[in-house]
């Protein structure tokens, strides 16, 4: 009933229902005087003043304008991760399949021209074109630049779902099995690729990071979780074996949700990822082994509470990471709880520092809709300001719109995206706004970025044109 007065006063009024509700609902007046509409405006007359300082103290609902490109690849797939920003001023990115026939396809977008180049397949990159086996449908890293290469790994995009889960994908009658993931090479002069080393067979590359200055790739596989490390000085590729369970392999109390991301310390060569469990693991340059961190770990209160052998959620493990130089930390995203920290692995310490979400989802108090979390998440060009791509629920009428309750591949119904910055010596946090493509519509399905400057952020992003979804690059203008 209160709550009826409260928007019928603050409709009269012309303010925001909620600003009015919550700034006099707790006023030291009796309810009796509040009996109707007509009584409480005249309580209004009287507060009016501190109730307009309220509403205009509450952040204004920004929007982001973003633009689309065609790229020309119709089989466009949901990407995560797969785009840099090169030091050649270009945006290099890859637009994954789900098709038996075909497989990725990696693209380049220069901003100077406004022209977008396909670079080539994937699979036909890897070495296995007619091979007629399950394709490289994906690359789910980031392109590390070193050298004038790009270095990257492939991953497999054709999946069979057993119990509401990926699983390998089962080749139909006349196709061989997923030949295993590759760790690939691209020349930005010559325009050649490099087939490096493969993964075990039935193996995509999930995670992958470079040690840039010991010529070194690693990489996680999918699903089992196997750790690799190639060198590239002797072209020798070696498996140091499981790091958590059997991964997403297993079942049960062996299923364990794999690591999305690999930091690597410029330092001594550390490589350090995550488990379900919590745990932090280090892989040491120096012993050529993977050992658990101890007296630290990522099972935080702040991070909320799970069951690491229940598919659905990240688990404790970060989602993303970024090693900040002047620091000489690693600054990171937990998944399904937006929270921002930073890892001293020296110390060992981990710090928690600010919950990254959008600013509608700190008011609403909940998690977002994509229960894995976002990967879009990257250190910008200025080297202390962090971009990060999250959801926001969405309000109609000042009400939440609820998300269908069945889980598709870890995303429950549709969302605002925002973009959010955190100036890392300031320790500042701001939402930029939500971003909207020119006819309003929302963008679905973004777990990539790449910085090119202050005010431009490009991503992979699904969305609708003309009835029909796909996948294709974006830019978002920051205002």
């Amino acid at each position: 009933m209160l709550r009826r007065y409260h928007r019928a006063a603050a409709k009269a009024a012309g303010l925001h229902p909620d600003v009015v509700h919550h700034w006099l609902r707790d006023l030291p007046m009796r309810r009796k005087r509040w009996a109707s509409a007509a009584g409480f405006l005249a309580l209004l007359a009287c507060y009016g003043p501190l109730v307009t300082r309220a509403a205009d103290a509450l952040p204004t609902p920004k929007k982001l304008k973003a633009r689309s490109f065609d790229s020309g690849f119709a089989l466009s797939h949901g990407t995560f991760n797969g785009m840099s920003f090169a030091s050649d001023g270009k945006i290099y990115y890859v637009l994954c399949s789900d098709s038996i026939d075909t497989g990725a396809q990696m693209y380049s977008y220069n901003p100077a021209t406004d022209q977008i180049r396909h670079i080539g397949d994937l699979t036909e990159a890897s070495g296995e074109k007619g091979l007629k086996a399950i394709p490289q449908g994906k690359s789910h890293v980031n392109f590390v630049e070193s050298n004038g290469k790009l270095y990257f790994a492939t991953h497999v995009g054709y999946y069979t779902i057993r119990g509401g889960r990926e699983t390998m994908g089962v080749p139909p009658p006349g196709y061989k099995p997923y030949p295993g993931g590759h760790f690939l090479a691209y020349d930005m002069a010559s325009g050649k690729f490099e087939n490096l080393a493969a993964a075990p067979a039935e193996q995509g590359i999930i995670s992958m990071n470079m040690d840039t200055k010991r010529g070194r790739l690693y990489g996680l596989t999918w699903p089992s979780g196997y750790f690799l490390r190639y060198d590239l000085a002797g072209a020798s590729l070696k498996n140091l074996g499981a790091t958590s369970q059997k991964g997403e392999a297993g079942s049960g109390p062996t299923y364990r949700v794999l690591c999305r991301s690999l930091a690597v310390d410029p330092e001594d060569g550390s490589v350090y990822l995550t488990t379900s469990d919590g745990d932090i693991l280090r892989y040491r340059y120096d012993r050529d082994a993977i050992e658990t961190i101890a007296g630290e770990d990522l099972r935080k209160d702040y991070f909320g509470s799970y069951d690491p052998s229940t598919p659905g959620h990240m688990g404790y493990n970060w989602r993303q990471t970024v090693w900040y130089p002047p620091e000489n930390l690693i600054y990171a995203v937990h998944g399904n709880s937006g929270y921002l920290f930073r890892f001293d692995p020296r110390a060992p310490r981990v710090d928690v520092l600010d919950r990254l979400t959008s600013e509608p989802s700190k008011r609403s108090g909940m998690y977002d809709l994509f229960t894995y979390g976002y990967l879009g998440f990257a250190l910008g060009p200025d080297g202390h300001t962090l971009y990060y791509l999250t959801g926001g629920p969405i309000y109609e009428n000042g009400r939440r719109v609820s998300g269908d309750s069945s889980i598709k591949v870890g995303v429950k119904g549709e969302e605002d995206l925002h973009l959010i910055t955190y100036d890392i010596p300031a320790a500042t946090y701001a939402d930029r706004g939500a971003i909207f493509l020119p006819d309003g519509q929302r963008l679905l399905d973004v777990n990539s970025i790449a910085v090119a400057n202050a005010n431009t952020v490009y991503s992979l992003a699904r969305f609708k044109e003309n009835g029909h979804e796909r996948v294709d690059l974006i830019r978002i203008q920051i205002e």
